[in-house]
């Protein structure tokens, strides 16, 4: 038997080294990686960012000892329902470093209680999962539980997340409990779904609504992070980031975590985040290429857009990021337009010129004629089985229909016989930047539709009486105005030779309604009026006439080829008339 003392490799008492030639990567006791997302989790309420009001109203509560037995935390992921209901579980069993302490909203982290909650294995706190213990015999163990005190803590706190998984029975069984529990009992719900919470066990519980945490805080986060892990990062590359994360601090870190792992190495030999690595790990459409394409598209130049859109698609940039991008752009120029500038302080000098030019040159009118074009091409982009042929059509389709005249404005020119030429079928050219609403100001339109015909006057007139039907019902108007809009709506005349009337009902109307005519015609005119009902078949009533006399020249103003092109150009316009009262109420 060889003695293993005589071995180089190994020595009694100590474990087996690997072979000189093999460099470990860590030593044995080397605590394994954690995510940042973790390992940066808030262990106190001053480290919750983006979450202050809710923080004040629990120091508040804390402070003079009113407690609520349950809390709901709702949000979208990542902005710290979790780790708060944790939080407020040390807070309220902290003991302080001497043991005498009581709740605080600044839990010390140093007593036995506060360390064993950081650490998950505190035997008072207990956390369950709801989207894997959903049943009634889940909830059943907790409510058995409630009943014995906490074995070593100031209160047993139950944290369920995801609370909203629970079936409809489970929530049921635990209502009577969570509307009286014992004392020393706390309960702690995070949802991100709290529509899906039945209201009674909203109607219980305290509610707080987690904000997503803004751009700028979670730059200085993820900056305080790289400063703490020896990385160097620059501001544009953390502020994309942060923009990706959409307000979740966990979407954020976990992005940060693989820009470090996708960075180089800088000359100091630490990881070395760059702008453009970032965009290109995120498939994110550079700024400078999206301000270029805005400004193709504004000059109508079609070649110039698909040249640039293919090389963003070379570069691997989604389509969809290159139309949220001009979205973006779009909606900075039309609040910068609007004196809302916020945020332009923060972008880079390049974009921050770009923007106000635009914000200059464009019409408001033609910033949302181009958000609501661009708007629906996303949508067509989103869906599509080719998203970089949907994208090409949607930009231009935004080059040409952009330029056009909205289909209100070419009504209103044609009913106004703006220009007095005969329409044209050739669609107006692309027009340079800043120019898109000057050519609706140069459309042809169509000669304006002929007066409707008046009706034909009767063959006997009083001078007077009201020489027509019409103009009968609208002398009743000022002082009968009931009668007046009745004989209007729901009146067919089948005679009219004043003072003799005869109409037909078309509506249910008084019994007495002739006899009601009679008098009111009396009153109006000082003349005795035969007036009568009949079932004969006669006109139509006149608000049939006025519709028909509408849709007509709606008809005929449609017919002309550019407002057939402007309809085309835009899915789902309809034309109205702009003294029409449904449209006056809609707008």
């Amino acid at each position: 038997m060889t003695d293993s003392s005589d071995d180089p490799g190994f020595d009694l008492g100590e474990p087996p080294r690997p072979p000189a030639a093999v460099a470990p990567i860590a030593g044995p006791d080397a605590p394994a990686y954690r995510v940042l997302a973790r390992a940066y989790r808030p262990q106190t309420f001053a480290e919750l960012i983006g979450q202050e009001a809710m923080v004040r109203t629990l120091a508040n509560a804390i402070k003079r000892e009113r407690l609520p037995h349950a809390f709901l935390m709702t949000g979208v992921r990542g902005v710290g329902k979790t780790s708060t209901a944790r939080l407020i579980a040390k807070a309220l069993n902290c003991v302080g470093p001497d043991g005498q302490g009581g709740p605080t909203i600044d839990p010390c982290g140093v007593c036995e209680p506060c360390k064993a909650i950081a650490e998950g294995r505190h035997i008072d706190v207990i956390e369950m999962d709801a989207a894997s213990h959903t049943g009634v015999d889940d909830v059943r163990e907790i409510i058995e539980a409630v009943r014995y005190a906490a074995v070593s803590a100031r209160f047993k706190i139950y944290i369920i997340d995801e609370v909203h998984m629970l079936s409809r029975n489970a929530f049921n069984a635990l209502l009577k409990t969570l509307e009286e529990p014992p004392e020393h009992v706390k309960f702690l719900f995070a949802t991100t779904e709290v529509n899906k919470v039945p209201i009674t066990v909203l109607s219980r519980c305290q509610r707080f609504d987690l904000r997503r945490i803004p751009v700028e805080l979670l730059v200085d986060n993820f900056r305080m992070i790289c400063g703490k892990e020896g990385v160097v990062a620059e501001d544009d590359a953390l502020r994309l980031i942060a923009t990706a994360a959409e307000g979740s601090a966990r979407d954020g870190q976990s992005i940060l975590d693989q820009a470090i792992a996708h960075a180089g190495v800088g000359e100091d030999g630490r990881p070395y985040v760059q702008a453009d690595q970032v965009r290109e790990m995120l498939g994110l459409s550079d700024r400078g290429a999206t301000r270029r394409l805005f400004d193709q598209i504004l000059d109508g130049d079609a070649p110039a857009v698909l040249a640039t859109l293919g090389e963003q698609e070379a570069l691997g940039v989604e389509p969809l990021a290159t139309v949220n991008a001009l979205l973006d752009l779009i909606h900075a120029a039309t609040t910068a337009k609007a004196g809302r500038g916020a945020g332009l302080d923060r972008m880079p000098e390049a974009e921050r010129g770009a923007i106000a030019g635009w914000a200059e040159q464009l019409s408001f009118p033609v910033l949302h004629r181009l958000w609501q074009l661009l708007l629906k091409g996303h949508a067509e982009v989103a869906a599509a089985a080719r998203p970089h042929a949907a994208c090409e059509m949607a930009l231009l389709r935004l080059i040409h229909a952009s330029a056009m005249p909205d289909p209100a404005e070419l009504a209103r020119l044609i009913r106004d016989g703006a220009g007095g030429g005969q329409a044209s079928l050739t669609m107006p050219a692309p027009a340079p930047s800043g120019t898109l609403s000057e050519a609706a100001q140069s459309a042809p339109s169509a000669p304006p539709p002929p007066a409707p015909a008046a009706a034909p006057e009767p063959e006997a007139a009083t001078p007077a009486l009201p020489t027509d039907f019409a103009a009968m019902v609208e002398a009743l108007k000022a002082r009968h105005a009931r009668l007046s809009a009745e004989l209007h709506d729901y009146v067919s005349l089948v005679h009219y030779a004043p003072p003799e009337l005869a109409f037909r009902i078309l509506q249910p109307l008084d019994a007495d309604f002739p006899r009601q005519v009679a008098a009111a015609l009396r009153e109006v005119t000082g003349e005795v009026w035969d007036v009568r009902s009949t079932d004969a078949h006669g006109q139509p009533s006149l608000r049939e006439q006025e519709q028909a006399a509408k849709e007509a020249r709606l008809a005929q103003i449609s017919a002309a080829p550019i407002v057939a092109a402007a309809l085309e150009a835009f899915p789902g316009a309809r034309l109205v008339d702009p003294e029409d009262e449904q449209y006056r109420s809609e707008g």
